[in-house]
């Protein structure tokens, strides 16, 4: 698999089979994303892998602390303006529309949404954290290292989702994984094989026209 090929094939899977993903394959993954690029080679990231049965253990601490926790950033901002508005609500409605599941019907995309703290059913899973000490620049060092990591994930045939969803919930996910009070929790990540029977795997989010976000001077 090229790289062109492993950027078309990369989608945030939201339905995932049970087959387990070994220890073994992630660390080699994670190895290589590691040369992803870092400003000053400072390398920010601080990843918790979680698999097998500590992804059981891990749901089943989750689903007893049910209590909201303080966020340490806002995913979007609190205002979100034209016309990024419109693209994420375009995004979230065609995906409950593969899933069946109407506006009007709270409960189920409720439900729905709960999923995103299950990993979505993946086997496995990972948390990055930063420093609390370091600045924006450093916060693109994590999304290139993710990138890099879901795009060689690709090459050995797994998918992953990236999950900012998780910052709901970073004082659970730190206790868990004992992460120092220094970091800071950015996201997580589900990590498997995605079920190619569930509709939801079907959505392909839109992008804009290469004419609306750049220009050649």
């Amino acid at each position: 698999m090229d790289v062109s090929e492993a950027v078309a094939t990369r989608h945030s899977t939201r339905a995932f089979l049970d087959t387990p993903v070994s220890d073994d394959t992630i660390r080699e993954l994670l190895e290589k994303a590691s040369r992803a690029p870092s400003g000053g080679n400072v390398q920010p990231w601080r990843i918790f892998v979680i698999n097998g049965a500590t992804m059981e253990r891990f749901r089943a601490f989750l689903a007893a602390r049910t209590d909201p926790e303080e966020l340490d950033y806002d995913i979007y901002p609190k205002s979100l303006m034209e016309p990024y508005r419109s693209s994420r609500y375009k995004l979230g409605e065609d995906m409950y529309a593969l899933l069946g599941i109407p506006r009007d019907d709270k409960a189920r995309r409720l439900a729905w949404f709960a999923e995103n703290l299950k990993f979505f059913g993946a086997p496995a899973g990972m948390f990055c954290f930063i420093d609390r000490r370091m600045g924006r620049p450093q916060w693109s060092d994590l999304g290139m290292v993710l990138q890099t990591f879901m795009l060689l994930a690709r090459e050995v045939g797994l998918d992953t989702c990236a999950q900012e969803s998780w910052s709901l919930r970073p004082a659970s996910v730190t206790e868990f994984v004992g992460a120092g009070e220094e970091l800071m929790l950015f996201c997580g990540m589900a990590i498997g094989y995605r079920d190619p029977d569930h509709p939801v795997n079907r959505l392909v989010s839109d992008r804009e026209p290469l004419s609306v976000w750049a220009k050649f001077v």
